[in-house]
């Protein structure tokens, strides 16, 4: 299917927005969002999480949870991302996202270049997590949600820094690795994670 240029998309009530995070880290799973806006009660300021700051992010979090038709945020497993694959694994994560609110939508809107199979009408907009506001809004939920379960879980394996780096593969993140050893949130088919096997 071909991209939709964002300049050509009017959303609506009834417009899902989809988008995921996580696809390049060592640990952790893939988190997707998805989210339908309503125009008679929009928040301001929406764009691509990874241009937000940490406050800022936090604050539009919480207004699309106010003030979203709806939204739900679902996620693939690192060991769904070692069975299946990081595209198959992200595409399961949407799915999964989707399944929760498809209810309340008649078409979606994902960011990107690929579709999952979705049970309604949808289009790939290159960009759109920047340029759409139900995307960009998609793209918030998830990198919060997501940064902060890895925040969590530097508490439970202090030793790898999770809340530092999110589970990307820092220098910081590598040497703890290769000093420690994976854990059961890396993705074990990673090749810098099963170098790091003991």
């Amino acid at each position: 299917m071909q991209p939709c240029e964002p300049s050509r998309l009017a959303w609506t009530r009834v417009t899902l927005g989809v988008d995921e995070v996580g696809r390049g880290p060592l640990a952790g799973p893939v988190v997707a969002a998805a989210v339908c806006l309503d125009p008679d009660n929009p928040v301001e300021g929406l764009r691509d999480s990874k241009k937000l700051s940490t406050k800022r992010r936090i604050e539009l979090d919480l207004l699309i949870r106010e003030r979203a038709v709806c939204w739900h945020i679902a996620s693939a497993s690192a060991e769904e991302v070692d069975e299946l694959n990081i595209l198959q694994a992200t595409h399961l994560a949407m799915q999964r996202a989707v399944a929760g609110v498809a209810q309340h939508a008649r078409e979606i809107v994902v960011d990107g270049n690929r579709l999952p199979e979705l049970p309604l009408p949808a289009r790939a907009i290159i960009g759109g997590d920047d340029r759409v506001a139900p995307i960009s809004a998609a793209s918030i939920l998830a990198k919060q949600y997501r940064d902060q379960l890895m925040i969590e879980l530097a508490q439970e394996y202090p030793q790898y820094g999770f809340d530092r780096h999110k589970g990307y593969g820092t220098r910081q993140h590598l040497a703890a690795l290769a000093a420690h050893g994976p854990c059961p949130w890396h993705r074990q088919s990673f090749a810098p994670v099963r170098a790091a096997r003991r």
